[in-house]
């Protein structure tokens, strides 16, 4: 089982980043990582009149595409629910670590991204399963870990210390 961290904020608080800097930073250090996105909205991967887009559109349940460099596996929902996370989790090839941007109200331990000037409150303040946040300003008197949202050093060892990959980390980085 792969383990799992979130990174969790309001829209414009910084998420994308902090997820883009977290990959690199642990990549690394040595350790496989993968990443979940979770979207509000209807999204596309690929380009209206590409054959893939042309398949799903005629009615494919699944299209896979596969070059020699990459492949990705698109799955129409049609009339179907949204699956759990957890189920989707399982689809992914074993790693050290799934980030999971988004998916706020689900009950895995995550890090809020946070800047002050979207106006909106904390999601800390009322959710338990944040158990740190990464915030522009300083957020005195929180019960939990507040770290600069810059400070990509700092909060991967956070992440890595509270998934239990601190000494992996050490040890591949040792290895290479």
């Amino acid at each position: 089982m792969n383990a799992i961290f979130g990174v969790v904020g309001w829209k414009n608080s910084g998420k994308t980043g902090l997820m883009e800097r977290l990959v690199t930073e642990i990549t690394g250090r040595g350790l496989t990582v993968s990443t979940v996105k979770h979207a509000h909205h209807t999204f596309d991967v690929d380009q209206p009149g590409k054959d893939s887009h042309r398949h799903r559109q005629a009615g494919a349940q699944e299209v896979l595409l596969v070059s020699g460099r990459r492949w990705a596996l698109m799955h129409e929902l049609r009339a179907e629910p949204e699956p759990p996370l957890e189920e989707m989790l399982r689809t992914l090839a074993p790693v050290d670590l799934v980030l999971i941007e988004g998916y706020k109200r689900d009950s895995h331990p995550k890090i809020e991204a946070h800047r002050v000037e979207t106006g909106q409150p904390l999601i800390a303040t009322d959710d338990p399963t944040v158990q740190a946040i990464a915030s522009n300003v300083a957020h005195p008197g929180m019960d939990r870990p507040v770290f600069d949202l810059n400070d990509t050093r700092a909060i991967a060892d956070f992440v890595l210390d509270r998934t239990g990959l601190t000494g992996q980390a050490g040890l591949r980085e040792a290895g290479s």
